[in-house]
């Protein structure tokens, strides 16, 4: 993995910001209306649930990224042309995900599809760790509500499939989580002004036209190899 790859994805992530408060709002509602009553008054309280909660989510995300980092390696070793391939369509996704952030194609959302069926399997687990007793008890809510599918995290998979191990899956996916952590913190303390910053047209464009510029860049450069 390029050294550069950890804050790459981190920096993606916070560009999604926009796509984090459409997707997960209704989780943070739920989440929230579990909180107990006594906590919920106090600000210090919510944001330790708050982090607990995200603790969980990005830890699912970091296990996913290593887990497919691990398995498309292994593959891999059989064939060196495997990873230049997986490197094309990593870079092929962040193109479309800024794409899809400038309001052009919506190839990421149905990349949601992959989920569909998997989701109702795992969600009810979350149930038994509602309604929180502590903010400890929010990490393992998270850790399932990680799993929710979610078209810009399978897109960011795929880079980590790209990677060429399990640590190298592993920090694309905890950078990608730790680039979102700002947007779900957000939610429900100061969302409002942030939908305010992040519906500004040139903003939502300079975020989107980073992204696809990226996933140019690595594509590119997966090809030349072939053509030179």
């Amino acid at each position: 993995m390029a050294n550069y790859d950890f804050w790459a994805a981190l920096v993606v992530g916070l560009l999604s910001a926009g796509h984090c408060f459409g997707m997960c709002g209704g989780v943070v509602g739920a989440f929230s209306s579990n909180i107990p009553l006594h906590h919920r008054v106090s600000k210090a309280h919510r944001i330790q649930y708050v982090l607990s909660y995200n603790i969980g989510r990005i830890a699912s995300y970091t296990l996913a990224g290593a887990f497919i980092g691990y398995s498309v390696s292994f593959f891999a070793l059989k064939s060196s042309s495997v990873l230049y391939w997986l490197q094309f369509v990593a870079g092929l996704m962040l193109v479309l995900i800024g794409l899809y952030l400038l309001g052009v194609g919506n190839a990421v959302r149905k990349t949601e599809l992959i989920g569909k069926h998997l989701w109702p399997r795992i969600a009810p687990f979350a149930n038994k760790f509602i309604p929180f007793k502590s903010p400890l008890s929010a990490m393992p809510f998270g850790l399932v509500w990680g799993w929710l599918p979610c078209g810009l995290v399978y897109s960011t998979l795929t880079w980590s499939a790209a990677s060429g191990s399990a640590l190298n899956g592993a920090l694309i996916m905890l950078g990608f989580g730790l680039g979102t952590l700002p947007a779900m913190i957000s939610m429900g303390f100061f969302s409002e002004q942030l939908k305010k910053l992040l519906n500004n047209k040139v903003i939502r464009i300079l975020c989107a036209l980073v992204i696809l510029g990226y996933g140019l860049v690595m594509m590119s450069k997966t090809l030349i190899p072939f053509i030179i």
